[in-house]
């Protein structure tokens, strides 16, 4: 089977985030059908454009065997306005149609994975002149992400991506969402018919992260010596909040000086965080760039919790954050600050602790509690180990999602 993925954020090599569709694309290459990939050419996170796609229109690489990468130009407005940041998104659009009509050759079925949602225009137009079936993917509501958070307010603006958005989901064939909140809020708000709806969730590369020693060479790197470590592993943005760390870092400050907060990633919203621990004065923070897939293993193998948090929003209640597996798959306890399906994960797998979002002094108590228990440590980290052998391997769930292209989309 031949299948073009557009995804706008698909990590290039030894690129850190989320690779959920490198990892599908990898298991789908070597059961031996042929990928080709419609991705952008400014990460998601940084905002930043490497040297070698800069004046390029369209980039080819290769990522193993018979996985074809198209890097489709994106302004570099990016990271500079939320007018910068939606022109980004059309930019994408207008490269990757070029590039699905005249550099991806043919194919049988088409996925776009979104956010951004104007990935669909990429999906609606190439399905309708190659006369192949799209499956659109809701991996975050992010039309109502951004009303949630007021980033949208022209009412002429927020017409157009609502007309956008039903015309997306009439347009494809299938719709896999993430979780069942999504499949929930997709069929009663959005009239999307059940019938055409499947989740496959975010899930554990179990074949990169593994449990592993805690005191390994990031401690040493990082001065960490025999500190009670909590990491956070993600983007540093507006949705993630993570100012609430800083805030629970300066109250663990007066109370245990053995605790260290480490985040790691990058996003718009570090440079704000550097200046807050630098405005408090605190040393019990620890700053670390993104890293690649293969490395970030060591980095939670060397903590002793790890976290998520988001902002505190109705909205978020509908998300699995794919840190949590990341998390679970490594054996190290969690405390989750994002209520519904993923304090439910976490409560159903036995692998955590719930705080409330944005709750400075409840996440502090929860990092001073662990830190006390070790043996409910070691118990919340095999249980979610265990818990995602049993339901949440990326590689089962990639053979899923292939069943369903075979067997409800080219048909």
């Amino acid at each position: 089977m031949r299948i073009l993925v557009v995804h706008q954020y698909f990590l290039g090599k030894n690129d850190a985030g989320g690779s959920r569709w490198n990892q599908f694309a990898k298991y789908w290459a070597q059961a031996g059908h042929k990928i080709t990939v419609l991705a952008g050419t400014v990460h998601y996170a940084t905002g930043r454009k490497q040297p070698e796609y800069k004046g390029r229109f369209i980039v080819r690489e290769r990522q193993g065997n018979n996985v074809d990468v198209l890097r489709c130009y994106v302004s570099e407005g990016y990271n500079k306005s939320f007018v910068g940041r939606f022109w980004a998104y059309l930019s994408f659009a207008v490269s990757s149609i070029w590039a699905g009509l005249f550099y991806a050759g043919k194919f049988d079925v088409i996925i776009c994975t979104s956010p951004p949602l104007t990935v669909g225009l990429t999906g609606c137009v190439l399905g309708v002149l190659k006369r192949i079936p799209m499956v659109f993917e809701v991996r975050d509501l992010w039309l109502e992400s951004f009303l949630d958070m007021g980033l949208v307010k022209n009412r002429w603006a927020i017409k157009v991506m609502y007309w956008l958005q039903r015309k997306i989901y009439n347009s494809a064939k299938w719709i896999n969402v993430l979780t069942p909140a999504f499949e929930e809020f997709l069929v009663k708000v959005n009239q999307v018919p059940r019938e055409k709806i499947s989740m496959i969730p975010n899930a554990a590369d179990l074949d990169i992260i593994k449990p592993g020693p805690r005191n390994n060479w990031v401690r040493d790197k990082h001065h960490l010596g025999n500190k009670f470590v909590v990491t956070y592993v993600g983007a540093h943005g507006i949705t993630n909040k993570l100012m609430q760390l800083i805030e629970a870092a300066s109250i663990l400050k007066e109370k245990d000086s053995d605790v260290q907060i480490m985040l790691v990633g990058d996003g718009i919203r570090k440079p704000i965080l550097r200046e807050k621990v630098a405005q408090l004065g605190l040393d019990n923070i620890t700053f670390v760039d993104s890293v690649p897939k293969n490395v970030i293993v060591d980095y939670i193998a060397a903590s002793d919790v790890c976290t998520a948090v988001l902002q505190k929003l109705e909205l978020f209640k509908a998300i699995y954050p794919n840190k949590v597996f990341d998390y679970m798959a490594a054996a190290r306890p969690i405390i989750i600050g994002i209520d519904g399906v993923a304090r439910k994960l976490i409560e159903d797998a036995g692998s955590g602790i719930y705080v409330e979002p944005e709750n400075a002094q409840e996440f502090a108590e929860a990092v001073l509690k662990l830190k006390e228990d070790g043996q409910c440590r070691r118990e919340y980290g095999e249980n979610g180990l265990n818990f995602v052998r049993q339901h949440f391997s990326r590689a089962s769930l990639a053979d899923k999602y292939l069943d369903i292209l075979v067997n409800k989309v080219i048909v």
